[in-house]
């Protein structure tokens, strides 16, 4: 298979003395929706993913959150943009806030402030089981919440959503009323209940045009990784979607987790392989470049 030019719509770095993250910070154990997270807690940085990606032709990258502390949310973006200036990637932040804070306004302003700051990610996943909820409480029915997400819009932000396919009808319902503030939702939906709770899930938010989905973190729901199961996976959501709203994503390093980058993303081109190649390089490429607005010549 001939590999396609590469814009990974879904990378994280860290520097673990710069910042403070608690969910890389022993005692580790395999409790919680990651199991174990000992083997990725060290420095990630753009050359080490350079590294890892080096068998693809890499044309940008998408740096969302990494699970810094709250109080470093301002940080993390001062330093992703920092490393933007200097070697020309991320090409995109999507930076942390919590959008249910009062001052959330303030948060967003000096955000935007950075040049490559493209939007916002909240993670909202709630689950009854808790070892596989990120929050204590499904926070999106909240007034506040939903208030903060829709100050996007006035910010010229888009949202990356990450929760459970239990949450998304009335996430559905949120973002009808909110048409001019872009969604990707994360690692293909997440349906960790089974393949009725997932289609239930998804259908609604795929009805709404301004929604797209990262093709990613498939071994949050196959673990370990069955590439039958996840290239139905895949397949689902591109017919759910359609090609044009689905990009593929690495969520390099936590999804070393699961495999290596290599295999993880031939799996992926393996599993797209007789599509039209317009539509391969749509998936692996193009569609992260418009979404994102990154502006990148992928011509050539």
């Amino acid at each position: 298979m001939d590999r396609p030019p590469f814009v990974d719509a879904h990378v994280h770095f860290w520097q673990l003395l710069r910042l403070r993250y608690p969910w890389l910070t022993p005692p580790f154990d395999d409790r919680g929706p990651n199991g174990s997270v000992a083997a990725i807690a060290q420095d990630y940085t753009l050359a080490d993913y350079l590294v890892e990606a080096g068998g693809w032709d890499v044309r940008g990258v998408v740096h969302v959150d990494a699970g810094a502390d709250p109080r470093d949310a301002l940080a993390e973006t001062e330093w992703l943009q920092a490393t933007a200036d200097t070697h020309g990637m991320p090409n995109a932040i999507i930076a942390y806030a919590d959008l249910a804070q009062s001052d959330v306004d303030d948060l967003l302003a000096a955000h935007v402030a950075h040049a490559n700051v493209r939007g916002i990610r909240h993670i909202v996943n709630w689950h009854r089981d808790a070892d596989r909820t990120y929050t204590a409480r499904d926070v999106t029915s909240d007034a506040a919440w939903q208030n903060g997400f829709a100050r996007l819009a006035a910010h010229g932000l888009s949202f990356d959503l990450q929760c459970y396919p239990g949450q998304m009808p009335g996430l559905a319902r949120l973002l009808q009323q909110h048409p001019d503030i872009p969604v990707c939702i994360n690692h293909a939906g997440m349906g960790v209940d089974g393949e009725a709770d997932w289609r239930d899930g998804m259908q609604p938010l795929a009805a709404l045009p301004q929604v797209a989905v990262k093709l990613s973190g498939f071994g949050f729901v196959f673990r370990p990784l069955d590439p039958s199961k996840v290239r139905d996976r895949l397949r689902r959501t591109i017919d759910l979607f359609g090609p044009e709203r689905c990009m593929i994503a690495s969520d390099f390093p936590t999804d070393r987790l699961f495999g290596g980058f290599d295999a993880i993303l031939d799996s992926y081109l393996e599993a797209v392989q007789d599509l039209p190649d317009a539509q391969i390089r749509a998936l692996f490429a193009g569609n992260a470049n418009r979404f994102y607005r990154l502006g990148l010549d992928l011509t050539s």
